[in-house]
């Protein structure tokens, strides 16, 4: 395989990997604020909150724990896993391609 395409895969593959790095600091910090009882009204906490409610969609009431905490963590947390474990896997199959 030529340099060219060689180099192109590695940038797709970094990018992939980016994208995947911030999908999970997104739900780990939302995770963190709703541990710290960031205050619900501010815009910044409102849209990370969004976001990691809709990274999260599939993932997110999969727990029925009695504790509200620890619905947050098992089910933002477990998309944050998959979502690092995915990215990283197709980032260094591309990688060594």
């Amino acid at each position: 395989m030529s340099p060219r395409y060689s180099n192109g895969s590695n940038q797709a593959g970094t990018v992939i990997a980016i994208v995947a790095d911030v999908m999970a600091v997104i739900l780990g910090l939302w995770i963190l604020m709703y541990l710290l009882d960031a205050n619900r009204a501010n815009d910044l906490v409102q849209f990370v909150h969004n976001v990691a409610s809709w990274l999260a969609g599939w993932s997110r009431d999969l727990f029925t724990f009695d504790k509200a905490w620890a619905r947050v963590v098992a089910g933002y947390g477990l998309a944050a896993v998959v979502y690092l474990f995915i990215g990283h896997a197709i980032a260094n199959r591309m990688h060594r391609h």
